[in-house]
């Protein structure tokens, strides 16, 4: 961008005090932002909720301090957590990648948190991921043109992940808008890892998170969650080198029919044993119900139910569906797929070519 987008509105500073700074003097909050005071609130109620929820000797806080509603919950991320070397990798290595696509409009992000809760950096990142444009105005500092823009972008954001716009549970508006790390960093991997971003995303990361409950007027309780971040994963990120399918859909679109022609009738032959037809290769095995089905056929194996989803409802059990599949086809010998199960799910017709195409090598000279 030509101009500098305007700073982040941050917490006012506060006099310094001679003793050294606290624990909760650092903490921060994962739960809606509706103004300062209220973060305090919540970091007074979550100390005293830590210390000693439910202890006759505790200090009592006056019921007029309380902002929680009874049986409300928030979240506060534990400050320890986000000093480990894993997680403080996995910021940098995020910050570097956001800092690389964003170069040539000279966006610089510094602060992973107060650069990113606004949704004008995501904006940016989504458009130039996507190479579309986004529909939202510009420079926006008001609290609510805020939210308005973050609204339209986590939609964009979600159309992009899941196919839907529909709300997700590992981010929203007023967790982002709300400064939560935990969100922003769910949200900047899952782009990273469906755009297959050049970069090693540090593995098995996970944060405390705290979550304080109002039991009753004058009791609140605690109990920590590990919230996993990142898990084990199989590849760079980077992605595949360019093969025979990428030179079918960059060069000979005629052929690409047939070469989909053919496989259909190869997975047709064998899925019609149980009375299943494939019309679509575009959309009919993103759910890797078929692909589970299709490797019990071809090896004339019985594929138990209960290890897959025969009705996924989710993202989750597609991914999972697919990865079984995936286990299934290097049981019996077949090489490691090239495509990623979040591939398979997310409608990329070259990876469920390259998988289809695998089998059809192998199999599509048996009866």
């Amino acid at each position: 961008m030509s101009s500098p987008r305007p700073k982040s509105p941050r917490t006012p500073v506060l006099p310094k005090k001679e003793e050294k700074e606290s624990f909760w003097d650092k903490i921060g909050t994962i739960g809606r932002k509706k103004g300062i005071k209220e973060v305090q609130d919540v970091q007074a109620e979550g100390k005293y909720a830590i210390d000693s929820p439910g202890s006759p000797t505790a200090p009592e806080i006056p019921p007029e301090e309380y902002t929680l509603n009874e049986n409300e919950e928030r979240a506060i991320i534990e400050p320890r957590s986000l000093e480990d070397p894993r997680v403080r990798d996995l910021i940098q290595v995020l910050i570097d990648w956001i800092n690389d696509e964003l170069a040539s409009q000279r966006i610089i992000v510094q602060d992973i948190i107060e650069d990113l809760y606004d949704g004008q950096v995501l904006q940016k990142l989504l458009e130039q991921l996507t190479k579309t444009k986004l529909d939202v105005p510009e420079v926006t500092q008001s609290e609510e043109g805020q939210r308005q823009k973050l609204t339209i972008v986590l939609r964009a954001v979600n159309r992009v992940l899941y196919g839907t716009s529909k709300p997700v549970p590992k981010w929203s508006v007023d967790s982002i808008h709300s400064k939560s790390i935990v969100s922003i960093l769910h949200l900047l991997v899952a782009l990273a890892r469906h755009f297959r971003a050049p970069i090693r995303l540090p593995e098995n990361v996970s944060v405390n998170v705290v979550i304080v409950k109002k039991n009753t007027p004058t009791q609140l309780s605690h109990r920590t969650l590990i919230e996993t971040i990142t898990t084990t994963y199989d590849d760079l990120g980077m992605k595949c080198e360019r093969d025979a399918f990428d030179a079918l859909f960059d060069h000979a679109p005629d052929k690409l029919l047939v070469v989909k022609k053919s496989l259909i009738t190869f997975v047709n032959k064998h899925l019609s044993k149980v009375n299943l037809e494939v019309m679509d290769l575009d959309t009919q095995f993103h759910d890797g119900v078929y692909l589970c089905l299709l490797m019990g056929l071809l090896e004339e194996f019985f594929v138990p139910l209960y290890d897959f989803h025969l009705t996924p409802q989710d993202f989750d059990q597609k991914v999972h569906n697919v990865s079984f599949a995936f286990e299934l086809m290097q049981d019996v010998g077949l090489g490691k797929p090239k495509a990623r199960p979040e591939d398979i799910v997310n409608l990329d017709l070259k990876s469920t070519l390259r998988v289809l195409y695998n089998l059809f090598t192998k199999y599509k000279n048996m009866a």
